[in-house]
């Protein structure tokens, strides 16, 4: 198929701009996804007849099912509970390809009202089909151990699904009563589902004014990234003056949000705010203390040591906050084309595995990327796995900064582990996060490593360093502030309201732990927790980054010491989905997340590159 590019919209400022279109020139076509793949449009006849569908076969799945499950534990083949089990699976793809449309076109532009209309509306009548379905799952669970198993034993199209329906029986002991589960799933509509909709819409109507210029969230991020110290200062005011502006509505939303999670953990019996998570994610509460403990004992080994450094490269006694991840002198400043960026991802990829370059190139050729940055557009980046009936799709807002090139190999590494777990199917495709970003860590080692070995210029090979050192301290150590401080606000919140004076507080507390003495935290900087996504749509989900991080660092080092066979283990991992155990997963390559050691040596690693930049310090 060939490549359908679309130019950079000359929309990336609100304002048209010479600079703007200097970028865009720079850059060069960036594509834009393709999500007919999907549906045609949001009127597409094939839609309409897909929710009638999904309509109809939900009702009677539960007509045929519901209070029949026992009944059919017991039977073998046709009317057995591998039979339902294979209903249901279908009928999770086909509701999954049609929410996953309606989701895809709201955030490729949340300002657009129809878009939040067309979104809001699927996902009220998804929610009330899914409530005809609800019964599935809490009626297995009740199902006797010993009676399951025996079925599963006995029925090969049940045992097929014994992953899932062993998964799923982790949940029993935290289940409501059938008609308690079903309003909890219909209330979530004007309950979390309705404030994280509030978020995305409010985030996407920002704009920061900077020399005059009205811009929106990813270009004023960005900023930051700029050489010009006045620059970053002005980004800065700008973001600390707009997220304040705004401060009502978000200290409202993360208020309800935390309320809302506690009352469920309440009725649901979870004994730790986290719990859910954990469970979610299929950790034990212990492996994820004990990465926290280990990533803050070793804060000033990493962040406070190494900001130290940095602040002396750029000639200060201490770095102001919007200093944080300035580049170096020595850092090229030259935007990297998007072509560029496309062909180095696809060769470290290739130069490990040709079959994994192979599947990445197919986000390139078939359109499955949306590039470019514009008003509008969901911030940050993100692979959506979809179904496994249809394909992943990944967003970025890419500007042309090494940074984006690293994030692109991020989220291209999570659309090879989902195209490759889909083989698993609708039920047990899905990774728990933990794992989930194993793929995408790894995707940027390797991109990283590949373009390491390619640099000789002592100076940029610095830079490089740098950038990677911090880009892990982004993902480790600020994402292990990021948990503790959701542990203090959800605990804090028990105790009633909190005013966006207390919220920052708890901000700027566990910041100033993380990023050490270097950094400046000065006045403006207590509302950034306001923009922080993950915050409010997926609560306590910010240490998975920590633990891939620090995962991928150890497989890595598995890589680099040539193990026989690396490879294809890698690819069994990958292909594995959600049908294993992290323990199971990384038996293979000798690793143990359980044993107290696995995290030193994750941030060994990276230990290890901040004593390389001191040692070319030394000899400069």
């Amino acid at each position: 198929m060939t490549l359908l590019h679309r130019p950079l919209p000359s929309l990336l400022l609100s304002t048209a701009s010479a600079g703007a279109a200097a970028t865009a020139a720079a850059l060069g076509p960036l594509p834009v996804w393709k999500l007919s793949d999907l549906y045609e449009a949001k009127d597409a006849p094939q839609l309409k007849q897909d929710m009638e569908k999904a309509s109809e076969l939900s009702l009677a799945f539960e007509a045929k099912w519901k209070g029949k499950l026992a009944e059919a534990a017991a039977s073998t083949g046709a009317g057995g509970i591998g039979e339902a089990l294979k209903e249901y699976e279908a009928l999770d793809d086909l509701l999954g390809k049609i929410g996953s449309f309606a989701g895809l076109t709201y955030f490729s532009d949340t300002s657009d009202p129809a878009n939040g209309k067309f979104y809001g509306d699927v996902q009220a009548k998804l929610t009330d089909l899914s409530s005809h379905l609800l019964f599935f799952a809490l009626e297995l669970n009740r199902i006797d151990d010993a009676v399951m198993n025996a079925c599963m034993d006995r029925d090969p199209s049940a045992g097929h699904y014994r992953p899932w329906i062993v998964d799923l029986r982790q949940d029993k002991p935290f289940q409501l009563d059938d008609k308690l589960e079903q309003l909890f799933l219909e209330k979530s509509m004007t309950s979390a589902a309705a404030f994280n909709r509030l978020f995305d819409e409010t985030m996407a109507e920002l704009r920061f004014e900077v020399d005059g210029e009205r811009l929106n969230l990813e270009p004023t991020l960005n900023m930051l990234q700029e050489p010009r110290p006045e620059a970053r200062a002005k980004a800065a005011a700008a973001l600390s003056k707009t997220f304040g502006d705004n401060l009502r509505v978000f200290t409202l939303i993360t208020n309800t949000l935390a309320k809302d999670k506690e009352i469920s953990d309440r009725w649901r019996g979870f004994e730790d705010i986290a719990d859910s998570r954990h469970l979610a994610n299929r950790v034990e509460r212990e492996v994820v203390d004990a990465l926290a403990a280990a990533v803050q004992e070793a804060y000033p080994r990493l962040s406070h040591r190494y900001y130290a450094m940095k602040a002396k490269w750029l000639g200060m006694d201490q770095l102001n906050y919007w200093d944080r991840n300035a580049p170096l002198p020595e850092t090229p400043n030259a935007l990297i084309p998007w072509k560029d960026a496309q062909n180095t991802v696809l060769s470290a990829y290739r130069d490990f595995a040709p079959e994994m370059a192979e599947i990445a190139g197919r986000f390139f050729d078939e359109d499955w990327i949306d590039a470019p940055a514009r008003p509008g557009k969901a911030p940050g980046a993100f692979a959506h796995p979809t179904v496994p009936s249809a394909h992943p799709y990944v967003l970025v807002n890419y500007m042309g900064k090494p940074r984006d090139v690293m994030t692109l190999a991020h989220e291209l590494g999570h659309g090879v582990h989902q195209v490759l777990a889909g083989e698993q199917g609708a039920l047990m495709c899905q990774t728990p996060l933990t794992l989930a970003e194993t793929a995408s860590v790894f995707g940027e080692m390797l991109t990283f490593r590949a373009l390491l070995e390619k640099t000789t210029d002592t100076r940029e090979r610095k830079a490089m360093l740098a950038q990677k050192v911090e880009d892990m301290i982004n993902t480790v150590v600020r994402q292990i502030a990021f948990y503790q401080f959701e542990r203090k606000l959800h605990t804090a919140r028990k105790d009633g309201e909190l005013t966006a004076e207390q919220i920052g507080e708890l901000w700027l507390s566990v910041q100033a732990e993380s990023l050490g003495p270097a950094i400046r935290i000065s006045e403006g900087y207590e509302t950034w927790w306001t923009y922080i996504p993950h915050f409010i749509h997926s609560p306590f989900y910010v240490y998975a980054y920590a633990f891939g991080d620090c995962l991928v660092n150890s497989l890595y080092a598995v890589y680099q010491q040539a193990a026989p066979g690396f490879q294809q283990k890698y690819f069994e991992l990958l292909k594995a989905g959600g049908t294993k155990h992290h323990s199971e997963l990384l038996k293979p390559f000798g690793l143990d997340a359980t044993d107290p050691s696995f995290w030193s040596k994750g941030l060994s690693m990276i230990e290890g590159l901040i004593d390389e930049l001191e040692a070319m310090d030394t000899s400069a």
